[in-house]
């Protein structure tokens, strides 16, 4: 009995020692987590900072058919290099070269038709040139008269005649004009970033959400830099830039100037969270690096660094142009 006596408080000490540290334990601060990759570090003392994302020197260039139908053959791949004019894809030409040959068959008949008329007109020519100047005892007024309106119908005949056989030739240009229009080629020498086409699958004609085909000139491919407009006047032309990899800040580039897009316009929205303000609008800064600098992707996000230069402001050629009252 005297144990028990002993033992109870012992136990309801350690149950209030173990829930005390429990409590602490719980309401102790969590650890930060180890980041993954550490962020990228301006190289300038003042700077402007961009989101960049990688892009095509010709800009990407979206490419669909302006003739839908089933996709025949499909002649490259990504990463193919094309050149100007190259064929790229082919819409099923087959109910638009059954037109051609009725058009061509029409055009042939509107030839023989314009032949007819000519040979009418030259008989009514030398039947009427036969009485004009003869001996009006001979030939009477009237048939006269009947001869010459028939020349004139016969050659009021052979103008409709040469007007069909010129709507006839126009058709049948337009229907080879469609077949060509089916065959889908570059338009300049580039390479292929994306194929969403594929045979047998319908190709829809106008503008798509998602291009049937994706192309551009990545011999020098270009960062198209974000700035907020808070910071746009910042910003001096030809200024220099960094762009450094997401995921691995060793990895970076210097830049070299471009442009600058006169238009500033809403920022897009890349991540798909909702908190994020698209409504946010941007200057857009255009820069180039040599491909083998920078192991990016087309479409592939950078951080950008824009050198701000030490006691400098933006001049007044560097300002936008205002409009005058």
């Amino acid at each position: 009995m005297k144990f028990k006596n002993k033992i109870l408080p012992l136990l309801a000490a350690s149950g209030l020692l173990l829930a005390s540290i429990v409590a602490v334990r719980s309401h102790a601060p969590p650890m930060p987590a180890k980041p993954l990759a550490l962020p990228a570090q301006a190289p300038y003392a003042r700077y402007i900072g961009a989101s960049g994302i990688v892009e095509a020197s010709t800009d990407n260039i979206s490419l669909g058919t302006s003739l839908p139908g089933i996709v025949k053959s499909v002649q490259v791949k990504v990463g193919d290099k094309v050149k100007k004019g190259q064929s790229l894809f082919e819409i099923d030409d087959r109910e638009y070269r059954s037109a051609l040959e009725l058009r061509r068959a029409k055009l042939l008949e509107a030839k023989a038709a314009v032949r007819q008329a000519r040979i009418a007109l030259e008989d009514y020519r030398t039947q009427y040139a036969l009485v004009k100047d003869g001996n009006p005892r001979a030939v009477s007024v009237d048939e006269v008269q009947k001869r010459r309106h028939a020349e004139l119908l016969a050659d009021a005949k052979l103008d409709s005649a040469k007007a069909a056989e010129t709507v006839a030739a126009a058709e049948s240009r337009n229907t080879q004009n469609d077949l060509e229009r089916l065959v889908v080629r570059s338009p300049i020498d580039g390479e292929i970033l994306q194929v969403n086409v594929r045979v047998g699958e319908y190709a829809a004609s106008g503008t798509l959400s998602t291009p049937l085909l994706r192309l551009g000139k990545l011999d020098s491919p270009h960062i198209r830099a974000d700035i907020d407009e808070n910071d746009a006047w910042r910003f001096r032309n030809g200024a220099r830039a960094t762009a450094f990899l997401r995921g691995n800040r060793d990895i970076n580039t210097k830049l070299g100037f471009v442009r600058v897009e006169p238009y500033v316009t809403p920022k897009k929205s890349l991540t798909g969270a909702s908190d994020e303000r698209v409504d946010t609008r941007v200057l857009q800064v255009i820069y180039r690096f040599e491909r083998d600098t920078l192991p990016v992707y087309v479409g592939q996000q950078v951080d950008v660094f824009i050198e701000i230069p030490e006691g400098k402001a933006a001049t007044k050629t560097d300002q936008p142009v205002r409009p005058q009252s």
